[in-house]
Formats: C-alpha cells, sequence, structure tokens
C-alpha cells in the first residue's frame, strides 16, 4: 500500500510538472505570435514588447553585443527603416528548453519577406519570468 501512495504521488507531481511546462510554452509561443504579427504590421514597439525592458537586456548579432531595451529599439528602427525592409515575418520554432523553474530557451529561424529582399536566419532567445510576466533577457540572431 505504501509503495502504491509513493507512486501515485510521485506521478502526481510528474503529471504537475509537465502541465506547468506546458502553459510556460503557450505563454511564450503566445508572445513570439504576437511579436511576428507587430513586425509584419510595422510595428516595431509593439514587436519589442516581448523583450525585458531593462538597460540589462543583451542582443548579439554579426559579432556585436548591444545592450539596453531602447538601443535594441533604435537599432531596429535603423536597420529597418520602413515597410519595404520591415516586410512580413514568419518563425519556425525548432525547440523550446527548460533551463530551471523561471527561465526557457528557444531555437528557431526567421523568414522576412521583403520588397528589398528576402532575409533568412536563425535565432536563439532566453525567456524569464519577471514579475510573472515571460520577457526576452537575451537574443542571438544571425
Amino acid at each position: 500500500m505504501k509503495t502504491t501512495v509513493l507512486f501515485f504521488l510521485s506521478f502526481l507531481f510528474t503529471l504537475n510538472s509537465i502541465l506547468a511546462q506546458n502553459d510556460d510554452e503557450k505563454a511564450i509561443l503566445d508572445i513570439i505570435k504576437k511579436q511576428k504579427i507587430a513586425w509584419t504590421n510595422g510595428d516595431l514597439e509593439g514587436f519589442m514588447q516581448g523583450y525585458w525592458q531593462s538597460d540589462s537586456l543583451t542582443y548579439y548579432s554579426g559579432g556585436k553585443i548591444t545592450r539596453g531595451w531602447q538601443t535594441t529599439l533604435e537599432n531596429y528602427k535603423k536597420g529597418y527603416p520602413n515597410d519595404d525592409y520591415i516586410g512580413s515575418l514568419e518563425f519556425t520554432i525548432d525547440q523550446i528548453t527548460k533551463i530551471n523553474e523561471g527561465a526557457y530557451y528557444v531555437m528557431g529561424q526567421y523568414h522576412l519577406t521583403r520588397k528589398v529582399g528576402d532575409a533568412n536566419g536563425t535565432f536563439m532567445i532566453i525567456f524569464k519570468k519577471i514579475d510573472g510576466q515571460w520577457k526576452i533577457i537575451a537574443d542571438s540572431s544571425c
């Protein structure tokens, strides 16, 4: 009987962990979906809402590290000055991996269809739960 109770409790704990992880992954995928929509609508500020609004936000691309939410937004505005450069964004999510209770990393691909020429690449972003909300705290794209 004791073994059965321990097995059942272990099963419930495992099931609860899986369900919590699925909820976290759904929340993260929802943020990515909102970013895709905002980008495609030319709303770079809306796209940036998925990122941690902090000077500690880290963005790595092209061998250069950028720090800070505002600096990252300004770089996006310089690199994508109008709709011809912004285009339409699609993501392919290849992997979502739990790091610990409050963090995940997401690996995937981005696909920009644009008038100035399409752009494709890969990314790895790190999400952290901050004040009850999932935010991207680090992004490495190429």
